[in-house]
């Protein structure tokens, strides 16, 4: 699938602005972040992304950095730093100091799935980051083979229970995101498939292409291009609402499981201790660029629902999720590394 360029001119490490960072983590004066609060940000801002260049997350991330960067007159510098599921990246977010030039714009996969596969963490999950705002919601879509019979979720279910072990699930590996999706699902489902996982998203939906899998349960982004050309059909969506990728498409809710959704998400996070005069202001520069048609827009064409949340609203969210998914690790019979 081709992925939107997005403008990175607020939104990538240049010299001035590297040597701007440095500046801050080597010379900042205790208490300066306190000071002059509603005026923050008077210098570069590094916003962490615990992914690699070109995910989703990274992606939505730049929108926010370029939009952000546009209101106040600042550069927002993306900062990949991928490894372990995302805890490398979470782990620098969380030793930096909170003077408010440090974010970290977190995802499913590391914030509630990649903590449940490594036994030790450097850092607390829920007490070293301060939420802000949920931005995004890329939803999970149910997509078959169009050989398979079943033209709904409720089919499909029916056909897996009749034909234990007979059909294929692709997922983009072992302990991904699709992977536990579809564990979730199945379990909602009170059904089961034959789980293949395969070296990455694109890889799985690839596989149900061609047929190698007769199903996935995976971010809609991936799949749209098939789902269009007739390759993959498409039998729900996962979200609390239809998806503004696919409006026709119903939902799993909507289908007979009515407590059901699955999303892939990402937010704006801040190291504990930031000032919360700067947290507050963040929240509402946020809010403002989100209300932007244009950055609504921006978000749509990389694959996913614009939303918006309050702090504590984002905070439940997470909570939320993680047990979610550390359900369905169990359930996977996963071993934490």
């Amino acid at each position: 699938m081709h992925t939107p360029e997005f403008p990175r001119r607020k939104a990538i490490f240049g010299t001035a602005a590297m040597a701007a960072l440095g500046a801050v983590g080597a010379g900042a004066a205790p208490g300066s972040a306190h000071a002059q609060a509603s005026n923050w940000p008077q210098r570069p801002v590094r916003v962490i992304v615990p992914n690699g260049p070109g995910a989703s997350s990274d992606q939505l991330a730049r929108v926010l950095a370029m939009k952000l960067g546009e209101v106040v007159n600042q550069q927002f510098v993306v900062d990949n730093r991928p490894g372990a599921g995302g805890i490398i990246g979470m782990d620098i977010a969380a030793r930096a100091v909170p003077d408010g030039y440090t974010l970290m714009a977190t995802s499913t996969a590391n914030h509630v799935i990649a903590p449940h596969l490594h036994r030790k963490l450097s850092f607390d999950l829920f007490k070293d980051f301060e939420p802000i705002m949920l931005y995004g919601t890329t939803q999970n879509v149910l997509v078959v083979h169009p050989s398979m019979p079943a033209k709904t979720p409720q089919e499909l279910f029916a056909l897996l229970r009749a034909n234990p072990g007979k059909y294929n699930m692709a997922s983009a590996g072992s302990g991904a995101q699709s992977h536990l999706a579809g564990v979730q699902l199945m379990l909602a489902a009170r059904t089961d498939a034959t789980h293949v996982p395969y070296k990455g998203g694109g890889a799985s939906v690839a596989a149900v292409v061609a047929n190698e899998s007769q199903f996935t349960f995976t971010p809609i982004a991936a799949t749209i291009p098939f789902i269009r050309s007739g390759q993959l059909r498409a039998l729900a969506t996962a979200g609390t609402a239809r998806s503004s990728q696919l409006p026709d498409l119903v939902t799993l809710a909507e289908s007979g499981l009515p407590k059901f959704q699955s999303t892939g998400w990402v937010g704006m996070m801040t190291p504990r201790g930031t000032p919360k005069a700067v947290n507050e202001r963040l929240y509402a520069l946020m809010m403002q660029v989100m209300k932007q048609p244009d950055t609504r827009e921006l978000i749509i064409r990389a694959g996913a629902d614009p939303v918006t949340s309050t702090p504590e609203e984002f905070g439940k969210f997470i909570r939320s999720e993680f047990e979610s998914f550390g359900a369905a690790v169990k359930a996977a019979k996963l071993v934490a590394e």
